[in-house]
């Protein structure tokens, strides 16, 4: 009826060593994933994160200062500063 040759169900050696295996492998994701999500590690990772963004904005791939973004960016603080200083002399 079937091409399909009857197959021996596994033994019960073989059937817990496959539990202990699958056990072996949870408690080494579990492992991971509570490394990953320590406090510690994420702040770690956002910390590199966060230098990697700054070094890509400051710098070209070939590692020169991005001299237009740095001048535009100290503009822009001595612009506020200039307005929060005349809005300070105009409130006296």
């Amino acid at each position: 009826m079937s091409d399909e040759k009857p197959t021996n169900p596994p033994s019960i050696a073989q059937l817990q060593k496959e539990i202990e295996d699958s056990r072996a492998r949870l408690a080494a994701t579990i492992d991971e994933l509570t490394a990953k999500a320590a406090p510690r590690a994420l702040l770690q990772r956002e910390k590199e994160n966060a230098k990697a963004r700054f070094a890509s904005a400051t710098k070209t791939p070939e590692g020169d200062l991005r001299t237009e973004r740095l001048a535009a960016v100290a503009g822009a603080v001595v612009v506020v500063l200039v307005v929060r200083c005349i809005l300070r002399r105009r409130g006296h």
